[in-house]
């Protein structure tokens, strides 16, 4: 057997032990999202979209249910049936009436004398006429030739189908707005931390530089003490931004279907990208012609307006031509008799009156269908508000963003201007931590302003019916 120096098993063991962490490590490694990442993943696992997908399934099984209405109709039916115990019913006794007819015959032939005791009073008596068993087939065919409510049907359930396929692309729409709030809360939460962070080692650095200086006896016991306070009372704002972040990825991860357990982070920047030139009139119908909510209920009106064709068609009447063929066979000791007869014709079916029930159907389907009017004025009457509130938070925002980043540089320059002022001996503790406030606080607005801008941006669009047709083409082709 081979035999090992102390040298070589140290490097054996250390080998053991790197393969046993590289696993570690690389299950380690979070998952990295782009947007475009993020929003294909969501297309996929999202519940509301699979529902919505359902939905369009069921509306294609409907169109195809209203079309075979109107196609041939062919049934089947067949039954045996044996007596346990025949049935009978009064009728007069027929050896009575045989013998009397006999002796008629009889007598008026001179045959035999007459002899009217020869005849037998006629009674009624209970008989059975049935065979104890019998069976018959039936084959029907029948075609639609006339039916208003089948032509209608056919009409709402193709409309029905297009509705459930507008609501999809609602869905989609309102999912990818949805990770995009949801990718870029998590990109503001990294950021605040950062900026936390930031001030927190700003405070570290100072309180290191008064306690170096203090241990020289250059600054005082308070100048010491005051450094030390303002790095304690950063700590809990850092975690706390860290905890803002954990609970920010976990409310990502719902959005995407993803596990909680897996570990993620995202990549990408805050770039302010400004929209030039903004006209309100042509974004507003441009709103109201391709607003995905707007489409829907668009629809659901032509819906209710088929509905309520299809309660007028019970004034109309059907009309439709049949075939049938039957054989049957009767028997009383399995010797069957069997027979067959074949028939054609047409059915006839016109309601005269039932109740004023079909006038009150129509009455309640015109009633839901100007429900559905008024709402679509006061979506539409809503979207026009909503988009002139974005438009106007986006010029103020916009104005904004741009002196707050002249701010950030001041807030910077401040910064270093009362460090130096420190060292020299000119400044105070309470001047560098003001300044050190004024940063964060200035790098903070600018932050959540390019922050707000964007997600405001992406709502604007989300209102406008501008959703990648590309995320529509994935979600229709999953659901083909």
């Amino acid at each position: 057997m081979k035999q090992y120096t102390s040298f070589q098993l140290i490097n054996i063991k250390k080998l053991v032990l790197l393969l046993s962490i590289i696993p570690l490590i690389v299950t380690a490694q979070p998952k990295i999202y782009t947007l475009d990442d993020a929003i294909g993943q969501a297309l996929r696992n999202n519940k509301n979209i699979n529902i919505s997908q359902m939905d369009v399934k069921k509306a294609g099984a409907t169109v195809d249910e209203a079309f075979g209405y109107a196609l041939p109709k062919l049934d089947l039916t067949g039954s045996f049936s044996h007596f346990i115990k025949k049935p009978k019913i009064p009728f007069p006794d027929f050896e009575a009436l045989l013998t009397n007819a006999t002796y008629s015959i009889l007598f008026d032939e001179g045959v035999i004398p007459r002899d009217d005791n020869k005849y037998q009073p006629v009674e009624t008596i209970l008989q059975s006429f049935s065979l104890s068993n019998s069976y018959s087939t039936d084959l029907t065919l029948t075609q639609t030739l006339f039916s208003s409510a089948v032509f209608e049907g056919i009409g709402a359930s193709k409309i029905y189908y297009n509705l459930s396929k507008a609501q999809l692309d609602n869905t989609v729409s309102k999912t990818v707005l949805d990770v995009q709030r949801a990718f870029y809360g998590v990109l503001l939460s990294k950021a605040v931390l950062e900026i936390a962070q930031a001030s927190f080692q700003n405070s570290q650095q100072n309180y290191d530089n008064v306690v170096l200086l203090y241990n020289q006896g250059m600054v005082s016991e308070f100048d010491k003490l005051q450094s030390e306070v303002q790095l304690e009372n950063i700590r809990p704002y850092v975690l706390q931004m860290e905890n803002t972040l954990v609970n920010a990825k976990n409310r990502f991860k719902i959005v995407l279907g993803e596990d909680q357990a897996q570990d993620i982070d995202v990549y990408a920047e805050f770039v302010f990208e400004p929209i030039e030139n903004i006209d309100e009139e042509a974004l507003i119908d441009e709103a109201l012609q391709n607003n995905f909510d707007i489409k829907s209920l668009d629809l659901k009106k032509q819906v209710d307006e088929a509905f309520i064709q299809l309660d007028v068609a019970e004034y109309w009447p059907n009309i439709g031509a049949f075939g049938n063929y039957s054989y049957a066979g009767t028997s009383d000791q399995w010797n069957f008799q069997n027979y067959s007869a074949f028939t054609v014709g047409l059915n006839f079916q016109m309601n005269l009156w039932q109740g004023n029930r079909t006038k009150n159907a129509v009455q309640q389907s015109t009633i839901t269908y100007q429900q559905t009017e008024e709402q679509e004025l006061l979506l539409k009457d809503a979207i026009r508000a909503d988009v002139k509130e974005k438009i106007n938070e986006l010029n103020r925002v916009q104005s904004l963003i741009e002196v707050q980043r002249g701010t950030v540089k001041l807030a910077e320059r401040a910064y270093q201007i009362a460090n130096v002022r420190y060292k020299e001996g000119a400044g105070s503790q309470l001047e560098l931590q003001n300044t050190d406030i004024s940063l964060r606080n200035a790098r903070l607005n600018l932050t959540q302003s390019i922050h707000s801008y964007i997600i405001t941006k992406f709502e604007l669009e989300q209102l406008l019916g501008r959703t990648s047709t590309d995320y529509l083409s994935v979600v229709n082709k999953q659901e083909d």
